[in-house]
């Protein structure tokens, strides 16, 4: 008698037991994939599901009847869930793919095991389901093994700038003296001792605790990149606590507190510095009546979350007795209802102008009749008002007297404003003007100047050339970092000083910062004016950078929602189809509408990096749409409102008072287990040659270790490459180093590949731009890093620790 002449064998309770549980399984999913696909189809979406799901129910049934034949189906289903995924992705993408095949490749290989089961299925056939099922599960396993390795990267054959790398810049500063290093901005850092080969060798040279508050409200994020002064290091806390350090110990030489406290927005980015000795804007005259005091003739300021700005001795930490008030200044002075710094307070750091230092201020942008947006300068020695930029009253003689009021409700400058000596001009990267998601009422000041790049007279404050990046800004897409100046060659192969400025619908503009006008192509282009918030008038064009490569803004699509599995994926289209979006720069409604790149970025405030030896550029981004929704005021009554900062204003509303609104609902456009719906990655790192202007390489950031679904840790190093924060620092030896990941980690990338070469665990999240510097005492080079946490995250801490080669690796 052959295998297939043998009898069934009566079903033991073991495997009765499994078909049961399996039918069950299949049930849910069906029912699951039913009630989901009824109601995408019924919102215009794939049908695929629905299909799917009776395809499912009569495959329970087939199980639960114990026909053989429900093998042969479930095999059916899965090819045809191939061939669709296959035909919906149009291409062999791993993210794509994941969450439309791995569930049905679950339960085929769960079905040919229960079905070789059946009493009725013949020997030969149990036999081959076996095999199958056990490939199946063999793929599986390979699946979930290829999850750690890199997937979505970009690779480009545009060779880099200059083959001058591992070249120190005979002309660079020895200090870190700026936010970004220089006065230009580029973060690059012009040391060769640490490199590609040698960078795995680096440890832990010391670590400092600021001993910040890290519990409770308005504790605040440490966004701080401290500056290098010759062999001492100046940092501050996001509460103001400024530390002087020693470079090569870690060992505190003084500290300064102003007990500085805020409700909102709590954050110190950097300190300013300013030498009198070494400031060639200063008249001879000037220098003499200072006479020969040494107090303060070097002088760190610092401005505060409660909206003061101190001058201290560099190096005692007192204060300079001759600044303002002994030894700060009231920002609140003609600001408005600042209601004690909670509207209003700097979120920058002092930019030092020769003797002067411009400041700027952020502003709870959420209702009418908020504080001014007004940007001011103030002397560096006497901390006296020099001139005021306010767009609501230009050509004011009276905005250095002691009672001017500045205009309420105009755009601010709340990130990091750029000095170029040369051209004796500061560039001011603006915010929208509130309120900040409808402008039916806006006026001429605020429709010139919100998000833009405004250059003014570093001596007068007057304007000089205005460039909009986002014309009748509703989305919150307020310039966030700072302008970088460099020098490349235009169309005609003319060397052009340039003003590169980063933004949070992922264009980056490239501006000739004498005149302002685009040095690489831009283009207005059409946008949707509707459907559009009652009162509204949307500007009909935009200006898209056509010039130079687009981060993280490809339009979405109903096939590209993402999720970690079927369901969640399906939740994430029905959620997309049920919402408003035309594309880019969807208008503002009450109906839910998706704001894509969201008001996060896009990038952000932490900048680039330009490696100056070769012409390549870094920059980060972050990937997260957002459901919004404006809500009128007879309906927020029925909503929790909340002025808190992004995210934690999510699932409630925030006031915004304009029109016939009173509050916007903002929400991130993500699964029930807190995933984003976007395809991965969710964060990256690019390079772009300036000398091209064209993208080399790009490479997600950032693994799912510290975070996960429900928020919940992983603890695996899975690189889906998640939303970043901060910048990246680049050096003369070819590397970039980076800490603005969800994980907790500092990285450094081969600068030329993209390649991870080195990473080091930190105790937490890290949302700073590093610090490198060479100690000029013992001539050795340093990566530090302010590690006090990610913005939200529960893990927070007050860690500044510095990374170096030992000893004899150090040596050159």
């Amino acid at each position: 008698m052959t295998d297939d002449q043998r009898p069934p064998s009566a079903a033991s309770p073991l495997r009765t037991s499994a078909r049961v549980l399996f039918v069950l399984l299949v049930l849910a999913v069906s029912l699951a994939l039913i009630y989901g696909g009824f109601k995408l189809v019924a919102l215009g979406g794939s049908c695929y599901y629905l299909i799917a799901g009776v395809a499912y129910l009569l495959l329970a049934v087939l199980f639960l009847m114990r026909a053989r034949v429900g093998i042969a189906l479930s095999v059916a289903i899965f090819l045809a869930t191939c061939v669709w995924a296959l035909y919906e992705v149009g291409q062999l993408s791993y993210w794509e793919l994941l969450p439309r095949l791995v569930v049905p490749a679950i339960i085929l290989t769960l079905s040919l095991w229960v079905g070789a089961a059946l009493p009725s299925v013949s020997l030969s056939t149990r036999r081959v389901a076996n095999r199958v099922g056990f490939a199946l599960l063999l793929a599986l396993l390979a699946t979930f093994v290829a999850a750690f390795y890199p997937h979505g990267a970009i690779f480009n054959s545009a060779a880099a700038g200059g083959a001058n790398v591992a070249k120190e810049l005979a002309s660079a500063p020895e200090n870190w003296e700026f936010f970004g290093r220089n006065a230009s901005g580029t973060r690059f850092a012009p040391y060769t001792q640490i490199t590609a080969d040698n960078v795995n060798q680096l440890q832990v040279a010391w670590t400092y605790r600021t001993g910040r508050r890290t519990t409770g409200a308005g504790a605040g994020v440490d966004e701080n990149t401290p500056l290098q002064i010759g062999n001492v290091l100046y940092s501050c806390t996001p509460e103001n606590l400024v530390t002087a350090l020693d470079a090569d110990t870690g060992t505190p030489l003084w500290k300064f507190d102003p007990q500085a406290k805020s409700a909102e927005h709590v954050t110190c980015r950097g300190v300013g510095y300013y030498d009198i000795d070494k400031d060639d804007s200063l008249s001879a005259q000037a220098k003499a009546a200072y006479g020969d005091e040494q107090q303060c003739r070097q002088r760190i300021l610092v401005s505060s979350v409660d909206a003061r700005l101190f001058a201290l001795d560099a190096h005692s930490g007192a204060l300079c007795p001759g600044f303002g008030d002994n030894g700060y200044v009231d920002l609140k002075k003609g600001m408005g209802p600042t209601e004690n710094s909670k509207r209003y307070h700097p979120t920058s750091l002092p930019v030092v102008m020769g003797h002067l230092t411009v400041v700027g201020g952020w502003v709870r942008d959420i209702v009418a009749k908020e504080p001014s947006g007004a940007v001011r300068a103030f002397d560096v020695l006497s901390g006296a008002l020099v001139w005021a930029w306010d767009v609501g009253a230009p050509e004011s003689e009276d905005a250095a007297q002691a009672e001017h009021q500045f205009t309420l409700e105009t755009p601010n400058v709340w990130t990091v404003p750029t000095y170029d000596k040369e051209l004796n001009l500061v560039y001011l990267p603006t915010g929208n003007g509130p309120p900040d998601y409808w402008g039916g009422d806006r006026n001429q000041a605020k429709e010139k100047y919100g998000s833009a790049v405004v250059a003014v007279d570093a001596s007068t404050g007057k304007a000089k050339w205005v460039y909009q990046t986002v014309h009748h800004d509703v989305w919150d897409y307020d310039l966030p970092s700072q302008p970088v100046l460099y020098e490349i060659n235009n169309a005609q192969g003319v060397k052009t000083p340039v003003l590169i400025q980063t933004t949070k619908t992922g264009h980056i503009f490239v501006l000739d910062r004498r005149t302002g006008e685009p040095v690489t192509e831009v283009e207005e282009r059409p946008v949707p004016t509707s459907p559009a918030a009652v009162g509204e008038h949307l500007s009909p064009t935009q200006p898209y950078s056509k010039g130079m490569p687009v981060i993280g803004a490809e339009p979405l699509t109903e096939k590209s929602m993402w999720g970690v599995s079927t369901f969640d994926q399906l939740y994430c289209r029905i959620m997309f189809k049920d919402s408003v979006y035309v594309g880019p720069f969807t208008p503002p409604t009450e109906k839910p509408y998706i704001e894509w790149p969201g008001l996060l970025g896009g990038m952000n405030w932490g900048g680039i990096s330009i490696d100056e030896n070769t012409g390549m550029m870094f920059v980060n981004d972050m990937r997260m749409p957002l459901r919004m929704s404006l809500v009128t005021q007879e309906n927020t009554k029925n909503f929790q409102v909340s002025t808190d900062e992004v995210p934690g204003f999510m699932g409630t509303i925030r006031p915004q008072m304009a029109g016939i609104y009173g509050g916007v609902k903002i929400d991130i456009l993500q699964s029930p287990l807190g995933v984003p719906c976007n395809t991965p990655p969710f964060g990256s790192m690019s390079a772009i040659d300036l000398n091209t202007q064209k993208l080399v390489w790009q490479v997600p950031l950032g693994t799912v270790q510290d975070t996960g679904p429900l928020g919940i840790k992983t603890h695996m190093q899975i690189p889906l490459g998640m939303p970043t924060l901060g910048g990246p620092t680049s050096t003369a030896s070819g590397l970039v180093f980076f800490a603005g990941t969800q994980d907790y980690y500092l990285r450094a990338l081969d600068s030329a590949t993209g390649k991870e070469v080195w990473k080091a665990r930190l105790p937490v999240g890290a949302v700073a731009a590093p610090l490198i510097y060479v100690s000029p005492k013992t001539g050795k080079q340093y990566v530090l890093i302010s590690a006090g946490g990610m913005s939200h995250s529960p893990d927070v801490g007050d860690y500044i620790i510095a990374y170096a080669l030992p000893d004899k690796a150090s040596k050159h």
